[in-house]
């Protein structure tokens, strides 16, 4: 019988980022880290922190698929700044 094979990493993440101005903006990603410098680039990134450069990444979620991490994606950018205070602080997953 063949040993399980490892889980595989998450196929997407939900983020938070802090921009200059102290706003939060969310987003999906496959690669945080590749979307991370997107956003602090002079040519990419969301057209939102083009302007409030550089950002800095504050919270991130995993998500198993593009759509549930699309659904959470709505879900965080509907809370009030209150409430994503909180998911940064604590760090973690608050579904």
């Amino acid at each position: 019988m063949a040993a399980p094979s490892p889980p595989s990493p998450p196929a997407w993440f939900v983020y938070l980022v802090r921009c200059q101005d102290d706003t939060l903006y969310c987003g999906i990603a496959k690669d945080l880290n590749r979307r991370i410098e997107e956003h602090n680039s002079a040519d990419k990134g969301a057209k939102y922190t083009r302007g409030r450069r550089p950002v800095e990444l504050v919270y991130t979620e995993e998500a198993a698929s593009r759509a549930q991490a699309t659904q959470r994606e709505g879900q965080v950018k509907r809370m009030a700044r209150t409430q994503k205070m909180a998911l940064i602080k604590a760090g973690t997953s608050q579904q």
